[in-house]
């Protein structure tokens, strides 16, 4: 069967050759609308529902919200295990699915459950899915700081919240902008218990009284003089003095009691479960970037780095975005460095293959098919939904070496089939068709063994296949990639590789004596092969003893899941005792940042306490989360190293 596929491809060379084109230019496109990032994405399939609660207890948070939540959420198809955590004032239930569960679909039925329980819930517990994204969505932080000193924490949150948080999630993959930090402005109501008892007034006749008094509604059209008036009554609170005007109730003598005279209002700020902080100058207000699961990082990361160059210029005056973590650094350091070592391996075989042939068109023959069976490898990766990333990238780099492997053997054996024609014709041309048969003839004879070796090889990364969980989200990545190029180099050894080597080997062709290396290895390998074979049992012995040998040292290697890895930026995360408050935590934040940014190489230091207003982050207030930008290495002390910068 191979090799009546050699024949038809000889055959209708042509048809070959435009397939080859076509693959190409189709690869070419799904190289560059493959999304790339730096790791495979290791997150389970997951929904959070996050409960917000206000004013309670953990303990009354877990009876009335968490506690329903998990229990309903256990009977959701395809479910494998519900967590559930308990905050003040807050609830956070994950839901983790089956590995192949579509994520939309999760969230799908979860939001039908969802729906079923609101009847049992509190009536003030207000739930809502999470975005649509994994643990490693936080792509892209910032931080609002006005120098001028013209703007508060209050009004720097209200920027965020308002102006820059929306204009962000305009852009595409963009599941959610959070916040961190800042003060929300509130308009607070101080009871005076001793003046509610004199003029006889309760909490509920104050909590109604506002309530009823913060409404506008309509009243239907009035129409006079041939125009019709709309009938609308305007009650909204909008000043101080708006919520001091309000009626509670009449005394003896009909004289109306008001808010303001047995309540202090002012303006205050809301309590806090995060903090931000930078460069240890003190509290701001930062942002988070979450990206939609599955998609572009870079892309997206370079939309909003484009946006927030528009935004700027709307800023109030004084206010200035600062970047404080930017995962597209990551990310082309990461694909750079592999691309360089592709080039690099890409290079080596093609010297390797042009040594060892010593004909220039021969050796381009193997080479070609290393492009071709990599951008074969893109273009599946592209419909299966894999990204570009150090793993992906390297099952590439671990299959080039062999992908050449069956172009150099039928080179070789279609040199020694012409070679051997021309020592029984000396006096005559081959020619053209001569040519095709002495090529079809040698291609047909290794092809068939030649593509089972390349599927065996394409096969052996199988059991990769099998492994789950965390394990199998970061290694199939490289199963699949090695496989795609491995099987399509298989392919192209039987269908293209004939086409050019009729095409390309032409012209005088140096016999294996002639190639000075090949001499010389020859000359080396010949006499140790005598000598093995002359000593069978012993060379047995031997190859059993160093196998023995090295099992020592096998058992003292030791393992790890993955090795370090040197990211360019640090994340430094101590943690406090429970029961911190927000003023002692801002505090210890701004001591830890402000020790952190005197090493003379951080750029940066942004600090987070708590949790930012998102249902992917759960952080509690005594946990600190603090990000370092280093600055780039040429400004870096010398003989400094990223290991001694961490224990500095």
């Amino acid at each position: 069967m191979i090799a009546r596929i050699i024949r038809f491809s000889i055959a209708n060379r042509i048809f070959v050759l435009l397939a080859a084109l076509i693959l190409a230019v189709w690869g070419t496109w799904a190289v560059k609308n493959t999304p790339v990032d730096a790791l495979p994405d290791l997150s389970d399939v997951q929904v959070i529902v996050r409960t917000s609660f206000p004013g309670q207890a953990p303990q009354i948070v877990e009876n009335q919200v968490t506690y329903p939540l998990t229990t309903t959420m256990l009977s959701v198809p395809g479910v494998k295990a519900v967590r559930g955590y308990s905050f003040f004032g807050d609830s956070f239930v994950y839901v983790i699915f089956d590995e192949r569960t579509d994520l939309y679909w999760a969230r799908s039925r979860v939001l039908e459950y969802l729906n079923q329980i609101q009847g049992r819930m509190p009536a003030n517990a207000k739930s809502s899915l999470g975005p649509d994204a994994t643990g490693v969505g936080w792509i892209y932080e910032y931080a609002l700081i006005d120098p001028t000193g013209q703007h508060d924490l209050s009004q720097l949150r209200s920027i965020q919240d308002w102006f820059l948080k929306y204009e962000l999630k305009t852009l595409p993959n963009v599941a959610e902008v959070a916040t961190i930090g800042g003060m929300v402005k509130q308009y607070q109501i101080v009871l005076d218990p001793t003046k509610m008892a004199a003029f006889g007034i309760t909490q509920r006749n104050v909590i109604e009284a506002v309530q009823n008094a913060n409404q506008e509604t309509g009243g239907s059209v009035l129409e006079m003089a041939e125009t019709e008036y709309m009938v609308r009554a305007s009650g909204y609170l909008k000043t101080l003095d708006d919520f001091r005007q309000i009626p509670l109730r009449s005394n003896e003598l009909g004289i109306p009691v008001t808010l303001g005279q047995v309540a202090n209002i002012q303006l205050g700020p809301e309590m806090r479960r995060g903090i931000a902080e930078l460069n240890g100058q003190g509290e701001t207000v930062g942002g988070v970037v979450i990206l939609r699961a599955g998609k572009n990082a870079r892309d997206t990361i370079a939309a909003v780095k484009s946006k927030m160059a528009e935004l700027q210029q709307s800023l109030p005056k004084g206010v200035q975005v600062v970047t404080v973590y930017d995962r597209s650094q990551l990310i082309d350091r990461a694909v750079k460095n592999l691309s360089h070592k592709l080039i690099e391996e890409f290079i080596v075989v093609a010297l390797v293959c042009g040594l060892f042939l010593w004909h220039l068109r021969s050796a381009m023959v193997a080479i070609v098919s290393l492009p071709l069976g990599i951008l074969s490898a893109f273009l599946l990766m592209h419909y299966q939904g894999l990204n570009a990333n150090i793993m992906s990238l390297g099952g590439i780099a671990i299959a080039i070496g062999a992908m050449v492997d069956a172009a150099v053997v039928m080179v070789e054996n279609a040199h020694k089939h012409i070679e051997a024609w021309q020592h029984e014709n000396p006096d005559q041309l081959l020619g053209q068709q001569e040519r095709w048969v002495i090529i079809t003839r040698s291609a047909s004879e290794v092809g068939p063994a030649l593509f089972f070796c390349l599927l065996i090889i394409t096969l052996s990364f199988i059991p990769i296949f099998t492994l789950q969980a965390q394990e199998g989200r970061l290694f199939s990545p490289l199963a699949f990639t090695k496989t795609y190029a491995m099987a399509a180099s298989a392919g192209l050894s039987i269908t293209l590789i004939p086409v050019l080597m009729g095409y390309w080997i032409r012209g005088k062709l140096p016999s294996e004596q002639h190639n000075p290396l090949n001499r010389f290895l020859i000359k080396i390998y010949r006499p140790m092969l005598d000598k093995v074979l002359a000593y069978p049992k012993t060379t047995l012995l031997s190859t059993l003893l160093i196998f023995l040998v090295s099992l020592f040292p096998l058992t003292r290697l030791g393992g790890e899941f993955l090795p370090n890895m040197d990211e360019g930026d640090l994340l430094y995360m101590p943690s406090a005792l429970p029961g911190l408050s927000a003023a002692k935590a801002s505090e210890l934040l701004q001591q830890t940042d402000r020790m952190i940014k005197t090493v003379p190489e951080v750029a940066t230091v942004f600090g987070k306490a708590g949790r930012a207003e998102t249902a992917t982050d759960p952080a509690p207030l005594e946990m600190f989360e603090t990000t370092i930008q280093f600055k780039p290495r040429s400004e870096w002390r010398s003989g400094m190293t990223p290991e001694k910068l961490v224990k500095e």
